[in-house]
């Protein structure tokens, strides 16, 4: 496996920062790869526990399938993952603002479910993430709280 990228190459740019990092690729399997092992790095890095870490993670792969599904494979992205304040930021941005996250009217433990568990799991993990239509596509915004601001009560 080569090491996480941290230039320019074809389909994928990283630019890393103290508290996060912001990625523009072509989605692949080996292009999510790469955003899954940054995500635990940076944040890592940034001081972040393991599980919230592992959480934002999950969330982010999550949106990116989200946004395969919506517009195909190789499609362009911007994927923000940051640590703030209030906890982690992970953002997706694809360039189809007509297919929203629809969750499935099924509930995601019943039998006959075939898919639409990752949006209740999004329900779970970032309880209140939004999508935002911008001028070329949409965004989903998921914040993940940190421990601090749910114990205290600031959302």
């Amino acid at each position: 496996m080569r090491a996480v990228r941290t230039e320019a190459e074809l389909g994928f740019y990283l630019a890393r920062g103290p508290r996060g990092f912001v990625v523009h690729m072509n989605v692949c399997e080996e292009n999510l790869r790469a955003v899954r092992k940054v995500t635990l790095e940076v944040l890592a890095a940034a001081g972040v526990d393991l599980e919230t870490a592992e959480s934002a993670r999950l969330v982010a792969s999550e949106l990116i399938g989200n946004a395969v599904r919506a517009c195909g494979h190789w499609t362009p992205v911007v994927v923000e993952v940051e640590q703030d304040a209030t906890g982690i930021w992970v953002k997706v941005h694809d360039p189809n603002p007509a297919r929203l996250p629809v969750r499935s009217a099924t509930a995601p433990d019943h039998p006959n479910a075939e898919s639409g568990r990752g949006l209740w799991l999004l329900d779970a993990l970032a309880p209140g993430w939004d999508v935002a239509l911008t001028p070329i596509g949409k965004q989903v915004r998921c914040l993940l709280p940190s421990p601090e601001t749910v114990r205290v009560g600031i959302l």
